[in-house]
């Protein structure tokens, strides 16, 4: 039998990496309102940063040179940490699926952004994707509801993590803008490390005032998951299918989150979406065959 190809190799780690993205979707919903999102993200960014910290020193990765500048991880935490906040803020109210389906406006909002702060222009195959993608989303967010798309009438769960979602957005060229040759885990160890010290001193009160022996096992089984799979996990499985496959077929993958948010939905034994949400979903998905379509020549 033949190796699988590196190609392949990418394709199978970045459907890994929305499987395990659209979980916290999913979990985060259930438990949104018997925690404070900062108290949830403050341990969150804590674990990851133990498990990317051991990840870089394993690596070789850390080093002095790597801390020069440390402004630049607190100006990426401060936009980091704002994204996971809004997002179970948001999921207090904002149904799973919604909520994933504003996520995938990131790739429009990031490529906007890219093209203010470094000028990067996009393919014409490109840019009809994620108009079809972000078509999708808004068909998923306002319910395939014409009447609510025009009133504007968006939830606030929604509008609070899309909020978040334009801090995630910005993040994604400020990497590039802010790297100076650091590798992506130790980069990112940088990161998280910048993030638990601001979420440290942004949410002690909440941590102080959380009674953490009162916590249902759900919660602390949704920690754990957003520590280790949701952020230590996919930040390996992101770096190893940077690797293997072009930056737009990478970000193509966005827009299988909402699909996988409704199978973990399904796991979890709740009820599905309306029929006319799923012209949405397909329409994401279209966006993500249209973007993995992508030519040889392309470069990541």
């Amino acid at each position: 039998m033949s190796r699988i190809s590196a190609a392949a190799q990418g394709h199978l780690a970045m459907l890994c990496f929305s499987a395990l993205v659209a979980g916290s979707f999913s979990l985060g919903a259930q438990v949104a309102n018997e925690i404070t999102p900062t108290a949830l993200n403050a341990l969150r960014f804590v674990l990851a940063t133990v498990l990317v910290g051991v990840l870089a020193w394993g690596r070789g990765d850390i080093s002095r040179a790597g801390f020069a500048a440390p402004w630049r991880y607190f100006v990426l935490a401060g936009l980091f940490t704002l994204y996971f906040v809004l997002m179970f803020e948001g999921l207090k109210t904002a149904p799973p699926v919604a909520a994933a389906a504003v996520f995938t406006l990131v790739p429009v909002m990031a490529a906007g952004f890219a093209w203010l702060l470094m000028r990067q222009v996009m393919t014409g195959r490109m840019a009809l994707a994620l108009a079809i993608g972000g078509a999708g989303a808004l068909w998923v967010i306002f319910r395939g509801d014409l009447a609510a798309l025009l009133a504007f009438d968006i939830g606030r769960g929604e509008a609070i993590y899309f909020v978040g979602c334009i801090s995630h957005a910005l993040y994604t060229p400020m990497v590039r803008r802010l790297n100076r040759g650091e590798s992506a885990v130790m980069f990112t160890f940088g990161t998280l490390l910048a993030g638990t010290v601001l979420l440290g001193l942004y949410g002690w009160k909440d941590l102080r005032a959380t009674d953490w022996s009162a916590l249902r096992p759900l919660v602390w089984i949704t920690i754990l998951y957003v520590a280790v799979f949701a952020t230590a996990a996919t930040v390996v499985l992101l770096q190893f299918a940077a690797l293997r496959l072009p930056s737009a077929k990478v970000m193509a993958y966005t827009y299988l989150t909402p699909s996988w948010v409704i199978l973990w939905e399904l796991g979890f034994g709740n009820a599905l979406p309306g029929a006319l949400v799923w012209g949405g979903v397909l329409l994401t998905i279209l966006a993500l065959s249209l973007l993995l379509r992508g030519d040889d020549e392309e470069k990541s």
